[in-house]
């Protein structure tokens, strides 16, 4: 026998929404759920690049000492080395 399933109720806000599936299962309203539609433009997406883990390790320290995130620090030195390039 096939267990009923629950009835979606209306929300009045995205809160109320937000609150409703903090304590029920959203696996269990799947099926009266609407088909969402949308475009995904990955233009902007970041690039992810490997380094030694010596190296890591002393970007890791210069960061700190610079008390910079990673990505900014080797963003800002990546930024400096086009320019220098461009300027050529």
């Amino acid at each position: 026998m096939k267990k009923s399933e629950p009835e979606l109720p209306e929300f009045g806000s995205l809160d109320e929404l937000v609150e409703f599936f903090d304590t029920h299962d959203m696996g269990d309203y799947l099926d009266r759920m609407p088909e969402a539609r949308f475009e995904v433009d990955f233009r902007g997406t970041s690039r992810l690049f490997s380094l030694d883990n010596r190296l890591a390790r002393k970007i890791d320290g210069i960061a700190r000492t610079k008390q910079l995130s990673v990505d900014e620090l080797i963003g800002s030195w990546i930024e400096e080395k086009v320019l220098e390039y461009s300027h050529t």
